[in-house]
């Protein structure tokens, strides 16, 4: 459990009482794991909702990625398709990144290794208008090189170092972040993550609040990333378009402050915001966050910040 703050320190964070049930340490339900929650009473300068927008910057490979058009799919080459994934990777990044710029918003990066080379001019581009966005590292791709699940904790971690060790080459910072690549992780996952240096994971996806996951080679901060926020799933399974997910995101944000104003005492919430450049990389994407991020900078009781401001304000 996070220590309570003395008085008078900045942030202003303070543990707040909760239920015992609630307090008490509970089994993560994938890995076994014990799992404690980490209540936080309020967020610098009184927010109650922390919300941490992360662009996911990923490569798949030519004939591999999100799929626009299913009935096209079979094709060879599959051309709509690939120009679905390329724009994205060519106009989208770069557009996010000047988005966020221009609003004064603060972005979390979602960062496959391989992107790197692969796209090291589109990196080149995005890096200089979010030069200090913090970096969670996401495997190497999204495609063909993920984690060997399966395979014991060794290989995890061997994956897990190459993948760190790749970035810090190229960015000159080794992430502390994980995101499993596909979110597709086991409990061998958090424990190879946690031998090699990372501290904290947005694989949590079933919680609106922090908790710590206790494996043997370390414990690890659990930042809340729900499924339904993401807009990538809304978009190509649920057939959503930015419009509607952005009154998506406005909802399920708003109302948890909502819910904070009408109960002061409730513990602050937290939710990190998966967003792809295959859906808000476009124009019309961009146009959609734009509004999103414009309404929730007006909210007394919003913090748009990044995951690194987040678990800053914890210690």
């Amino acid at each position: 459990m996070m220590k309570a703050w003395k008085s008078g320190l900045a942030a202003g964070l303070l543990l707040v009482w909760l239920p015992a049930a609630s307090l008490a340490q509970a089994t993560d339900p994938v890995t076994g794991f014990a799992r404690d929650p980490v209540p936080v009473a309020a967020w610098p300068s009184g927010k109650k909702v922390a919300v941490s927008f992360a662009l996911f910057v990923e490569t798949f490979g030519f004939g591999q990625g999100p799929v626009f058009r299913p009935d096209l799919a079979s094709r060879n080459p599959d051309l709509v398709n690939e120009a679905f994934r390329q724009y994205a990777i060519d106009w989208g990044i770069p557009r996010v990144g000047r988005l966020f710029k221009e609003l004064g918003v603060p972005l979390t990066v979602v960062l496959n290794s391989e992107f790197l080379a692969v796209h090291a001019s589109v990196w080149k581009e995005f890096r200089a208008s979010q030069p200090n966005a913090p970096i969670v590292a996401h495997g190497m791709n999204n495609s063909n090189h993920i984690l060997p699940i399966g395979r014991g904790v060794a290989e995890q971690r061997a994956y897990v170092r190459k993948t760190l060790d790749t970035i810090a080459a190229v960015t000159g910072a080794k992430p502390t972040g994980w995101s499993s690549p596909s979110v597709y992780a086991d409990r061998d996952t958090m424990q190879a993550i946690a031998a090699e240096g990372i501290t904290h994971t947005i694989d949590q996806m079933d919680s609106d609040v922090i908790a710590r996951l206790k494996t043997p080679d370390g414990s690890l901060v659990l930042l809340p990333y729900p499924v339904v926020t993401v807009d990538m799933g809304h978009q190509l399974t649920r057939m959503k378009m930015p419009a509607q997910i952005e009154t998506l995101w406005l909802d399920y944000v708003l109302e948890l402050a909502h819910e904070a104003r009408a109960d002061p005492a409730r513990p602050a919430t937290t939710v990190v915001v998966g967003i792809h450049p295959f859906v808000i990389g476009t124009p019309d994407g961009a146009a959609a966050l734009r509004r999103v991020l414009t309404r929730l900078k007006a909210d007394d009781a919003v913090w748009l910040t990044d995951t690194a401001a987040i678990l800053a304000a914890l210690k």
